[in-house]
């Protein structure tokens, strides 16, 4: 594949000012979070580095265990990176406390329950209790979606002061993934203020043809959390009344995460 003298030269400007480090990260993200194992020219359009940094750094992120090298020269997480992963989410205060929230919500309602976290333009997914039913949502832990356009994300933006939302908003390029997605940071920001006003949020196939959801924020500023919990199904068998109904049900547990969370964590005890 070869690169066009653009490409070369954006290349050099950003290598300038890139650590070895954060060439590693961005590439062990691009194959951590693909769908399927990824192949060097797959790796090489999504990180943009040098062809001869990035064999040197695929060599050493398998020697060290990070990334696995399949019999087709694919690319996946190495068991190093999975453990390193486990032990990240089996430590997390946020997900353990959270947890009990969860299993309540998904008892009463037999849909799939989410919880994620905020980072930057997207939600991380850090815990899922999956639906009772034969349709289930493909969502995973770990998996990254786009803030503008889920349940979660909407819910944990409102929970920001206006200009940092604003700020957040002006990065977001808008893809439209539905006919229902958000286009403009201006549409967005409406939500964000009606969302306030009402203590939660709907996805309303926003992300996802037919998946909805209702969602409402958890922030403890103090430890710089930001997320929120959503309750999620199909459109056919989850009616925009039901997930109104259940609003109450999920803001209850979101601000009763939030009290226990103050409560356990305290003041100047570190984050999640």
């Amino acid at each position: 594949m070869e690169m066009t003298p653009e490409e070369n030269g954006y290349l050099e400007r950003e290598g300038a000012g890139t650590g070895t480090l954060g060439k590693a990260m961005a590439v062990l993200e691009a194959v951590a979070t693909a769908d399927r194992p990824q192949r060097f020219t797959d790796i090489l359009r999504s990180v943009r580095q040098p062809r001869g940094t990035l064999h040197r750094l695929l060599g050493h992120l398998v020697e060290e265990g990070l990334l696995v090298q399949r019999g087709d020269l694919s690319y996946e997480p190495g068991l190093r990176l999975l453990k390193l992963a486990y032990r990240s989410w089996s430590g997390n205060r946020f997900r353990d406390i959270a947890a009990p929230y969860l299993l309540r919500l998904h008892e009463m309602t037999g849909e799939t329950v989410h919880l994620g976290v905020l980072r930057d333009t997207e939600i991380i997914y850090v815990d899922k209790v999956e639906s009772r039913q034969t349709v289930r949502m493909s969502s995973q832990i770990g998996k990254a979606s786009p803030a503008y356009c889920t349940g979660i994300g909407k819910a944990a933006l409102s929970s920001l002061p206006e200009p940092e939302v604003e700020r957040i908003a002006a990065r977001i390029q808008f893809h439209p993934f539905t006919e229902r997605t958000h286009r403009s940071a201006a549409a967005l920001l409406a939500e964000i203020e009606e969302i306030r006003r009402q203590g939660h949020a709907f996805d309303r196939e926003e992300h996802e043809a037919e998946i909805c959801c209702v969602a409402a924020p958890i922030a403890v500023p103090e430890h710089e959390l930001v997320g929120g919990i959503s309750v999620t199904g199909p459109s056919y068998r989850v009616s925009t009344t039901q997930l109104a109904g259940w609003s109450a049900d999920v803001r209850k547990a979101a601000n009763d995460i939030e009290e226990e969370l103050r409560i356990r964590l305290g003041p100047g005890r570190g984050g999640a």
